[in-house]
């Protein structure tokens, strides 16, 4: 009908993730990198003959896209929304029960510091997030909601980032330069959105920050540890 309002289909969206094994397949892939088949079916405990129903699933759902690379085919998220989609609902999830030593020491890795799509989470990122704002990097005005900021970068946070070497003039293209993104473990928010992503960038350039064995997990190395401290105040407080 002409001039109607289109109604989300939330339902068919929740039914999609709502699978023990495709939400693992979604977690494995919510640090931004693309996965092969085989690794999502490791990562959700399911047979070969079983992952194509699970991406066929997903990929309706609109939930990954697909690249090809010759033969082979690797899966992605399709966009940042789905990734802080999973975010928010881990806020009110029950966490699942930890049945090992390797489950637990994972979790603990994953909220010390862990990869959102493209930009850092977990208490590392709250630091940083905290130490933007503290430095006057950035300023938080209401947003349209109370319970919700917006954050924009200040005049003097331009010059501060540039000099660190976070490029701002591919940055000014898209807007908003800085996403809302609550962190579900911290219930504080991380630096999300086109900035959070440079940022991360910038530092694994200087190789401040590497990632783990473990899909999403960061470490920060010795040399991060020292430039975090220097550069933007951040103590190792937050991996305690």
């Amino acid at each position: 009908m002409s001039g109607a309002t289109e109604v989300a289909d939330i339902a068919g969206v929740a039914a999609a993730i709502g699978d023990p094994s495709r939400a693992r397949m979604l977690l494995a892939l919510a640090g931004g990198s693309a996965l092969p088949a085989s690794a999502l079916a490791a990562e959700a405990g399911v047979s070969a003959s079983t992952i194509s129903g699970h991406l066929s699933r997903l990929l309706a759902a609109k939930l990954l896209t697909v690249e090809r690379d010759g033969r082979h085919r690797y899966y992605r998220l399709a966009t940042p929304e789905v990734a802080t989609a999973l975010e928010w609902l881990s806020r009110i999830a029950q966490p699942l029960p930890v049945r090992s030593l390797r489950q637990s020491t994972r979790a603990a890795a994953l909220l010390r510091a862990r990869f959102c799509y493209d930009h850092l989470a977990g208490r590392l990122g709250v630091a940083v997030m905290a130490a933007l704002l503290h430095r006057e990097v950035l300023a938080a005005e209401p947003a349209d909601s109370d319970d919700v900021m917006r954050y924009l970068v200040t005049p003097a946070g331009q010059v501060e980032l540039a000099g660190f070497g976070v490029d701002l003039s591919s940055l000014a293209r898209r807007r908003p330069t800085v996403r809302y993104c609550l962190d579900w473990a911290e219930q504080r928010p991380h630096l999300a959105g086109p900035l959070g992503g440079e940022l991360a960038a910038r530092l694994f350039e200087l190789d401040w920050i590497r990632r783990g064995h473990s899909r999403r997990v960061v470490h920060v190395t010795d040399n991060g540890e020292a430039g975090l401290r220097d550069t933007f105040g951040i103590t190792a407080d937050w991996a305690a």
